[in-house]
């Protein structure tokens, strides 16, 4: 579905991301791995045109994206993604009902009508039950609050979700509860999910395929097997959790 060619993004003369090649496969959850700094969130906005590439390709479905410049254009492309924040990024002064049916008037042809029923159903599908749609953001839990921005990503229905460090902030049941969230949107609409993350326990649980990124490039990209098995000492140390190898010798001398 998504092919990335020679990415390149800078912010002055601070690059982030220097070469990036990535093929992202349709209707798989292909997660990407990487340390702070490294460039995750930065590929993501790119990835939804939230920032401009500086150079490279981006082809969604044979297209490229990167040099779509019309806004209704480029409107038409934000609509094959769903963004789950990382903050989940409710509105709160909104309710919960209001928050998932946000984007149907902008998004859909969906008639107002209907409004009530998708937001019921788009609910369910998270975990959550129909009252819950008059709550305010600020009565729910760190984890309703991700199911909810979820549901309200589902609610436009998206080709693509992009998923920003999903399980950040949560506590080990409620990151695994996520999760297989992500699992139940591949199984029941096949939806393809790229998942920015560090958590090495959801990725291999989730994952397809995953891409270490690591100074603005991809250093690994294979099957969670594959990650398992690597000889390669960054990628090694990153998976093992490990204080001591060469990442943390770069820090140091930098």
């Amino acid at each position: 579905m998504i092919e990335i060619k020679h990415l390149r993004k800078s912010f002055g003369s601070h690059v982030v991301l220097k070469d990036v090649n990535l093929k992202i496969e349709e209707g798989k959850v292909t997660s990407i791995l990487g340390g702070s700094g490294s460039g995750k969130s930065t590929l993501i906005k790119c990835l939804m045109r939230l920032e401009d590439a500086t150079s490279g390709e981006i082809l969604v479905n044979g297209k490229n994206i990167t040099r779509v410049t019309d806004p209704v254009r480029l409107a038409a492309v934000r609509r094959h993604f769903g963004y789950l924040f990382q903050d989940s990024a409710l509105f709160d002064s909104m309710t919960v009902g209001e928050n998932v049916a946000f984007g149907l008037q902008y998004l859909t042809d969906v008639p107002k009508s209907r409004y009530a029923d998708v937001v019921k159903e788009k609910l369910a599908m998270v975990g959550l039950k129909e009252e819950v749609a008059r709550l305010n953001p600020s009565e729910l839990s760190g984890g309703m609050r991700k199911r909810v921005s979820l549901a309200r990503v589902l609610a436009v229905s998206p080709q693509c979700i992009l998923y920003d460090e999903p399980t950040t902030g949560l506590d080990p049941i409620m990151s695994d509860i996520i999760s297989d969230l992500i699992l139940d949107m591949k199984k029941k609409i096949g939806v393809t999910s790229v998942v920015i993350t560090h958590d090495m326990h959801s990725a291999f649980k989730i994952s397809d395929y995953i891409a270490f990124l690591y100074e603005g490039e991809i250093m690994l990209y294979g099957t969670p097997e594959d990650f398992r098995k690597t000889d390669n000492p960054y990628v090694r140390q990153f998976v093992d959790g490990s204080s001591h190898g060469p990442i943390q010798m770069k820090l140091m001398k930098n």
